[in-house]
């Protein structure tokens, strides 16, 4: 389905919100790349980079499920809020290449979100009243990964694990030099700048009371 143009103006005012705040309210320190962090949280096992792009589509329908269910554990919902932090972090999967593409500043951060929603899943699936639905999006995951051999494919973080208390961040840095990604900003910069030229305009032209 083609982008609408209020579809876009929504989505680059979500991106200029992000920018003008690049934190997250409560959040944890930054992940500083790999390794389980300060051990303080909830280990979250790595996902491989086939396995993410499998999982991605299928984000929604997990939280969705995560968010209805009632029996719920401390350990669940820590895991869930952090899915539900990193996602926000990683511009809630918008930028281009951020789950497929290795050199996207968004691919690690899209890892670690991904990495949380599988772990999630997991869960849910031990849980008697989603199990059911929890075992239905697992089945329909595991067959879509072994008929397309997705599991097989690897990048440099597919190895990486994460923890619940350290939040990993977009390669902020590493934007300008890619190229989809500096593309977005670039239409994030150009929207405002028109927004703001068109409003005052707006007030320069309006009658002085």
């Amino acid at each position: 389905m083609r982008e609408t143009k209020s579809s876009r103006t929504l989505r680059f005012a979500a991106l200029a919100a992000v920018l003008a705040s690049v934190a997250v309210p409560g959040a944890a320190v930054a992940h500083g790349g790999g390794g389980g962090g300060s051990g303080s949280g909830l280990p979250v096992p790595a996902l491989g980079h086939g396995e993410m792009a499998v999982l991605a589509p299928y984000r929604g329908a997990i939280f969705e499920l995560a968010r209805s269910a009632a029996d719920t554990s401390e350990p669940f919902r820590r895991m869930l809020n952090f899915a539900e932090i990193q996602y926000a972090y990683c511009l809630w999967g918008t930028m281009p290449g951020g789950v497929t593409d290795e050199e996207s500043p968004f691919n690690e951060c899209s890892h670690a979100y991904l990495a949380a929603t599988r772990a999630v899943l997991l869960k849910l699936r031990e849980m008697p009243r989603e199990a059911a639905a929890a075992g239905e999006l697992v089945s329909k995951i595991d067959t879509e990964m072994a008929l397309n051999s997705m599991s097989l494919i690897q990048c440099q973080y597919s190895g990486e694990s994460f923890n619940t208390a350290d939040i990993v961040k977009p390669r902020w840095s590493a934007v300008p030099f890619h190229a989809p990604s500096a593309a977005v900003f670039s239409g994030v910069f150009l929207s405002a700048s028109a927004a703001g030229w068109g409003a005052a305009r707006f007030l320069r032209g309006k009658p002085q009371g």
